[in-house]
């Protein structure tokens, strides 16, 4: 009874299936029975032509509506083989105004492809150029009509937009460019290239030029508003610049982050472009992770990674900030034999003078005392060999290596904790330790602050990606940097701000050995402590003056906090805590 029941339900529903698809069979045969001869209608009788408009790309502005890229007009101009009168007069006219080879010209008229009825002659002509060739078509016509002898029948201008970049080099790194074929490359043009290009549509567009407000508007593509600030971008170019020129790098990154929200206000990187000249492209980047250092480019930090293994080492009890250890200047870890960055002894050190003498031979303790399993398993949940997520083109993963690895090794356990045999990009460890200054949660790097799509903005959000920490560990972690910073008297400190951060020194590997006389120099820090709205990492490569970073990365990060605090109008710590207190 049940299965002759369910056989009839079955046989209903696919009748009524039936009925359903032949009514809309149905709709859609009528709907193509009138559209259709119509549009070929339309255009047998010669008022329309069916073409596909592409709108124009969205513009993109950075947090307080500075334009960093936008569209402007160039012209595509070609003759009309059909109409052409005099091909030398066009060829003359056009060579002496935008430079191209006379008999090229000639010769594209004399010589079309079969059946072609239109050339280009040249694309992305400059606007006023264009408008000089149109002025001189109009006067010529006039000419002729007064007695004159040839004139640019023939020649047609089409105008179209291009992409526009007003600042030039300006944040080129994170901004990225867009190619002739409307294709963005790298940084923001990429990442959101289908939402700026915005959706082309095909639509009846009336022949008669008279017409042409009958033509279907198209909407352009969203509008962009990033997180950057152009002033404190263009000032961390600057500085960074300078530095390499200071300090002999030859190639760096300052980057600075919000680590309470994730907004990224500044990517300042080496080399940078012109975005109006991207076909410069391959004569200034040897590969696509040169473009932007500070995502693409992997590499061993040194020391700055010392901040997640004292974290990981508070989190889980293994030490506490009054625990005291005897540093006898070695350890021996998996066989091999660790060192302090000096070679020295340090005596009785507690957890603060470990940070503030950065101490290899401690870390490697702590690490070797949490064991494998923990230890990495902290450093996985900082995100380490993870993607942050950040939305810009090109991000690199870099590299944890983990016990079971072919390539791993039980030394590993102790020369990561201090930041050697482990490669990180700079925003990956920026967002690991924003887990620090932000009491215990990291957040998601980001550069889109808001869209724009038909006359209504849409802001984005903060997106919290972890907690790998306590708050508590964090806090106190965080005092103990910023004590460390000032017991050192560090060249990073900027008066009138308590600030928490640590230096990097990481020699680098060359053909399988490290290589004592070349080292990548940083500092990460963040402030103001107590309530932090920004945080900035600074990466020299390979400076030549002096290996350490805490004589070159630490004075860098000191000039840029200075301009940071002052663009983002954060007042000195008295001043700020006694507006608080009122």
């Amino acid at each position: 009874m049940r299965q002759q029941y369910a056989l009839r339900t079955q046989l209903v529903m696919a009748v009524m299936g039936f009925v359903a698809f032949a009514i809309i069979f149905q709709i859609v045969r009528l709907q193509n029975s009138y559209v259709t001869p119509q549009i070929k209608a339309n255009e047998l009788n010669g008022r329309t032509e069916l073409q596909t408009i592409f709108p124009d790309r969205g513009e993109i502005y950075d947090r307080k509506g500075h334009l960093l890229a936008g569209n402007k007009t160039v012209f595509e101009i070609g003759v009309d083989l059909t109409s052409v009168k005099y091909p030398e007069t066009i060829a003359s006219a056009v060579s002496s105004e935008l430079g191209i080879d006379y008999s090229k010209i000639l010769s594209d008229i004399h010589n079309p492809a079969e059946g072609v009825s239109y050339v280009v002659i040249a694309d992305f002509v400059d606007l006023h150029k264009g408008e000089r060739l149109k002025e001189l078509k109009e006067k010529m016509k006039l000419d002729a009509k007064n007695g004159g002898i040839g004139d640019l029948t023939g020649l047609d201008f089409k105008a179209h937009p291009q992409r526009s970049y007003p600042e030039n080099s300006l944040a080129s790194n994170l901004i990225g460019f867009v190619n002739r074929e409307g294709r963005g490359y790298f940084g923001i043009e990429e990442k959101y290239n289908d939402l700026l290009a915005g959706n082309p549509v095909k639509v009846l567009v009336p022949i008669d030029p008279n017409k042409a407000a009958e033509i279907t508007h198209v909407p352009n593509g969203t509008t962009l508003i990033l997180t950057i600030n152009r002033d404190l971008q263009a000032a961390a170019e600057q500085i960074l610049d300078d530095a390499l020129k200071t300090y002999g790098a030859k190639g760096g990154t300052i980057v600075i982050m919000d680590p309470q929200t994730g907004e990224l206000l500044t990517i300042a990187s080496t080399p940078r472009m012109d975005l109006n000249q991207f076909w410069e492209y391959g004569t200034i980047y040897n590969n696509a992770s040169d473009f932007n250092l500070a995502i693409s480019t992997p590499y061993e930090p040194g020391s700055v990674l010392k901040i997640l293994t004292m974290a990981a080492a508070l989190d889980s009890g293994i030490v506490t900030p009054g625990t005291t250890y005897l540093d006898t200047g070695s350890i021996l870890v998996g066989g091999a034999w660790i060192h302090n960055w000096d070679g020295k002894a340090w005596g009785v050190q507690d957890m603060t003078g470990c940070l503030q003498h950065s101490l290899n031979v401690c870390m490697a303790t702590l690490s070797t005392q949490m064991e494998a399993t923990r230890f990495y398993s902290y450093m996985s949940n900082f995100g380490l060999g993870h993607l942050t997520g950040v939305d810009l083109s090109g991000e690199a993963a870099g590299r944890l290596k983990t016990p079971g690895d072919s390539d791993w090794y039980p030394v590993d356990l102790g020369t990561n904790a201090f930041g050697q045999g482990v490669a990180v990009t700079p925003l990956q460890i920026m967002t690991a330790v924003s887990s620090v200054a932000n009491h215990g949660r990291s957040v998601m790097p980001r550069t889109l602050y808001a869209m724009v799509r038909n006359e209504r903005q849409y802001n984005t959000t903060t997106q919290i990606v972890g907690s790998p920490i306590t708050e508590a560990t964090a806090d106190t972690l965080s005092e103990m940097l910023a004590n460390s910073l000032e017991f050192e008297g560090s060249a990073a400190l900027v008066p009138g701000y308590r600030l928490a951060g640590k230096t990097g020194t990481a020699e680098i590997p060359v053909n399988g050995f490290y290589d004592s006389t070349k080292t990548n120099a940083s500092f990460l820090g963040w402030g103001p402590v107590d309530d932090p709205k920004f945080m900035i990492y600074v990466w020299l490569k390979e400076p030549s003056s002096s290996i350490w970073g805490s004589e070159t990365a630490a004075p860098v990060f000191a000039q840029i906090a200075e301009k940071t605090v002052i663009l983002l109008d954060i007042p000195p710590d008295n001043i700020r805590n006694q507006l608080v207190q009122k």
